[in-house]
């Protein structure tokens, strides 16, 4: 079915400047703490949280990435990971809907020529929310399109068909993934409203349900030229475009396994009954439940630390993209995705094994963390990641320049 969402930008509030990273910490958590309460009722009733994106551009938090010669903040990529898992953690849905905003934000700065920069950099300091139309079906594998971007007399004309374009519903600007005459990729920024497009709210997964993820199309859509960016440039040479969008990704899972440990401690702390063999009067003390919780506890840590190292590495390929640097923070940010895709799972999983039967009642909707958790997982398989990391260190193969490293 296809559905009308006009942007509303003009009528939201201009966006707070953030002043420095511990304040955007404590926004993401003030604001954690409101959208956790309502998380699951999301969920469940795929109530899509327009409200909530709105106090997330108006927050300032969308433009933390925007460079400092552009009057942003220009956060580490620590502290924008940490950001993405704080939000993940209240409701991943939200917490993945700005990473394409983040992606396209970093795109822009590798490969967007400065009146480019100038116009959306602003754009994003406005409040103003950028999707992505990247993914497409029927192609032979996720890096091919078929969508076309053309030259007609007075610009460009666009034609394709996107899935899985996630945010699209809540964004202002949609930028639009497509092959131009000499089959090299570009990204266009296009307003939503614009003649020619059509968006569907027909996302079904059984995770992720509420990140606005349905079908767009565009129908002859008109594209000014001064907004069509070179992206596959950002390919041609060492960049970060690709390990900034992981980094998120990676940031996402974070969250997911940090929500389900929660509800693993307060389920049995509070809920769960012994075991009858164990001897104990509470769960809490069963001497396997302890064992168990203690090392997803030290699973998470680790994660959060290697998230934290991976983000110093992409800081400094920003700062300096040499082939050296590009390709260590590529490594480590792949090593950070392999390990928060098998946390969020797993903690996910290890809920049900020591909250128990009665942890499965729908009413609770915990099953919400392990559908997220491989919803989400299935952005782009980990065995690849182990295979750059091996390959690199055992045969020296440079890690393939895209957007998934």
């Amino acid at each position: 079915m296809e559905t009308s969402y006009a942007s509303e930008a003009s009528a939201r509030p201009r966006a707070s400047r953030i002043r420095s990273e511990a304040e955007a910490l404590k926004i993401a958590r003030n604001l954690a703490a409101d959208f956790a309460g309502t998380a699951s009722e999301r969920d469940s009733s795929r109530c899509l949280p327009f409200k909530e994106l709105d106090r997330l551009s108006n927050s300032g938090l969308l433009a933390i990435t925007v460079p400092r010669e552009f009057g942003g903040l220009q956060v580490s990529n620590a502290v924008l990971a940490e950001v993405t898992a704080i939000l993940s953690e209240a409701d991943s849905s939200i917490g993945q809907i700005p990473q394409n905003h983040f992606y396209i934000l970093e795109a822009l700065r590798t490969d967007g020529n400065e009146d480019q920069q100038c116009t959306f950099f602003m754009e994003a300091l406005a409040g103003r929310r950028f999707a992505n139309a990247l993914s497409e079906r029927g192609t032979k594998t996720v890096g091919h399109y078929n969508a076309r971007i053309r030259r007609d007399e007075n610009g460009y004309r666009l034609n394709g068909k996107k899935y899985y374009s996630t945010g699209v519903i809540f964004a202002d600007w949609i930028a639009v993934f497509a092959l131009n005459e000499k089959n090299q990729l570009t990204m266009s920024f296009v307003p939503k409203e614009a003649e020619g497009i059509a968006i569907y709210d027909d996302w079904d997964g059984f995770g992720q349900r509420t990140t606005g993820s349905g079908t767009t199309v565009f129908d002859n859509v008109f594209v000014d030229p001064s907004r069509v960016v070179p992206h596959y440039r950002g390919f041609e040479r060492p960049s970060t475009i690709g390990s900034v969008g992981q980094i998120i990704q990676a940031a996402i899972d974070l969250g997911i396994a940090r929500a389900a440990f929660a509800d693993v401690v307060d389920f049995v702390r509070h809920k769960a009954r012994p075991w009858i063999d164990s001897g104990v009067e509470r769960a809490s003390q069963d001497p396997l439940t302890i064992v168990r919780s203690g090392q997803l506890a030290i699973r998470l840590e680790a994660a959060t630390a290697l998230l934290e190292h991976a983000g110093r590495k992409v800081d400094v390929a920003q700062t300096v993209p040499s082939q050296e640097n590009v390709v260590d923070a590529s490594l480590a940010v792949a090593a950070a995705k392999v390990l928060t895709t098998e946390i969020a799972i797993e903690a996910a999983d290890t809920l049900f094994e020591l909250a128990g039967t009665s942890a499965v009642k729908a009413e609770l909707n915990l099953d919400r963390h392990w559908r997220n958790a491989r919803t989400h997982t299935l952005h782009d398989p980990v065995r690849w990641k182990y295979h750059a990391v091996g390959n690199y260190h055992l045969n020296g193969v440079i890690p393939p320049r895209n957007g998934s490293l």
